[in-house]
């Protein structure tokens, strides 16, 4: 299982989970987040960062110009795109994306194509609020191009087992402080989900 920590702010953590197992890294540049950081400072990050690791940036809200001035400053390799953006926003797009889901029913799931999506629990806010969603929504569903976000922790992370999903995104859950992770937290996490 691939596995995103999220929510990185800092070299040491990004640093930290790749060192740990992590294949991808979040960075939140979303300004209302208490994650939130500027694309010139993710950028200073990215560029010390090994290769083959996927620097993904979240975006609520944003055009399509915003997303690919953003994308071209800070060097991500993929743009998470967190909110429901118009086939013109997405067509304009000048780099890979991946859209995210934020359902409330299972139904919402079995409509969805077969795309590799993230998919998140729904809530007003945006991202690292900890919600979980109904594990049971997925029962009889393909999961194998699906992203779970939401609530995951390395205290139930073994819970997702039976559902094959291709990845676990995790942010509030493996820190000591907002935008801060905490290192044996994000390990246990990594490694419980390698596992599964």
């Amino acid at each position: 299982m691939r596995v995103k920590i999220c929510g990185i702010t800092s070299y040491e953590d990004a640093i930290m989970a790749i060192n740990t197992g992590a294949d991808a890294l979040g960075f939140v540049f979303y300004d209302k987040s208490p994650r939130y950081i500027s694309a010139l400072e993710a950028h200073k990050i990215i560029k010390k960062l090994p290769p083959f690791i996927e620097k993904v940036g979240l975006f609520v809200n944003h055009s399509a110009k915003e997303i690919n001035i953003m994308s071209q400053e800070s060097k991500i390799t993929l743009a998470q795109i967190h909110f429901e953006a118009s086939e013109n926003t997405l067509n304009a797009l000048d780099i890979p994306y991946i859209e995210v889901k934020r359902v409330q029913s299972k139904e919402e799931l079995l409509k969805l194509d077969n795309k590799y999506y993230l998919v998140d629990a729904y809530c007003e806010a945006y991202g690292g609020v900890g919600k979980r969603i109904n594990l049971e929504w997925f029962d009889n569903i393909d999961c194998s191009k699906l992203i779970l976000a939401g609530g995951l922790s390395p205290q139930n992370i073994h819970e997702i087992s039976p559902y094959n999903f291709f990845g676990a995104d995790v942010s509030s859950s493996v820190e000591r402080a907002k935008g801060v992770k905490d290192a044996k937290k994000t390990e246990q996490f990594i490694i419980k989900a390698k596992a599964l």
